[in-house]
């Protein structure tokens, strides 16, 4: 098929944290997180522009080595053009090197930006197409899936493809993310995992897992025991020992608590009614934790229009704000 055309008017793109795993669905279970990364992505006549606010506006590239930048290209690549220049806006809110999905949000926002700039981007590539094309980047389809589809995701592959479904959460589910001030890197996390397990956690495992789909689903009082993990959080205790310190206390005062994706960040699960003994616990474990109560996010990556009122301004306006409040991030 031919080449693309491109709108000559920017497009604007809204994708979600996410939290992979929770406890037992490794690498399968994912959650869409009410905190988002905002990019705005204009084709020009040439060149490569990008404007970061916000998280890692002081450590990002600014170059075609930028994950949203290479996964634009991948996407263009996937449409049967690359266009002749660009320019991009940032303003980023994920943390970094938390477990909370940052480079899946970027991968996400590449592509469905690249998918909203070009004409008849839908129609050459579809969701399906967008999911693998996540998945060929990241390395796994939890994050992704979660990021581009919102709610709650279960992926897998299937010969060779990516697959997910989405779930529609429990009403009344309220996410309480505890995060602390170092991160810790994915690949470095998983480094630690043993090549095998013993049987009878793997079977734990499998059980929980087929549990946590009910829980999160319909029956949010079984969340509890429907965490319970065997297969990684433990091994990855030297990297993170006080996250899982606080996964322990949580769950002895009966709030199911999970290491959020790789870690650091732990993930409560809470109802209305445990959010205040969360975040109790979450100050009690002293300096250096951050505790945000979320929403859970339903829609996943979104193409927005540009501007806004007061409450949701433009991300070009609202990168600007956050370069004047903090050089380091929101």
């Amino acid at each position: 098929m031919a080449g693309p055309a491109f709108r000559a008017a920017a497009v604007r793109v809204r994708v979600p944290a996410t939290s992979a795993n929770l406890g037992p669905g490794f690498d399968a279970l994912g959650l869409s997180l009410g905190l988002y990364d905002d990019v705005v992505v204009r084709v020009a006549e040439s060149g490569l522009h990008i404007d970061i606010a916000g998280e890692g506006a002081d450590t990002l590239p600014r170059d075609e080595s930028h994950l949203l930048v290479r996964s634009l290209r991948t996407a263009f690549d996937a449409l049967g053009g690359q266009p002749r220049g660009l320019e991009i806006v940032c303003a980023n809110r994920i943390p970094h090197g938390r477990g909370l999905g940052s480079s899946s949000a970027a991968i996400c926002a590449g592509i469905v930006a690249a998918r909203a700039v070009a004409t008849g981007g839908p129609e050459r590539l579809d969701d399906a197409a967008l999911l693998e094309l996540a998945t060929e980047i990241e390395g796994h389809p939890d994050n992704v899936a979660a990021c581009l589809f919102g709610g709650f995701t279960l992926a897998w592959t299937e010969t060779g493809a990516a697959r997910a479904i989405r779930m529609e959460p429990a009403p009344g589910l309220v996410p309480v993310v505890f995060v602390p001030g170092k991160p810790v890197l994915t690949e470095a996390a998983r480094g630690l995992l043993p090549r095998t397990v013993p049987h009878v956690d793997a079977a734990t495992n499998a059980g929980r897992a087929a549990l946590l789909v009910e829980a999160l689903t319909r029956r949010p009082e079984l969340l509890l025991p429907a965490t319970e993990d065997r297969l990684h959080q433990e091994y990855r205790a030297s990297a993170m020992a006080d996250s899982v310190e606080l996964v322990a206390r949580l769950r002895a005062e009966g709030v199911p608590a999970v290491i959020s994706g790789a870690g650091p960040t732990v993930l409560a699960l809470t109802e209305d009614g445990s959010v205040a003994k969360a975040e109790r616990i979450a100050q009690a474990a002293g300096a250096g934790w951050a505790a945000n109560r979320l929403a859970l996010d339903l829609s996943g990556a979104v193409v927005l229009p540009l501007g806004g009122n007061g409450s949701d301004p433009d991300p070009h306006t609202r990168a600007e704000q956050a370069h004047h409040r903090s050089g380091q991030g929101q």
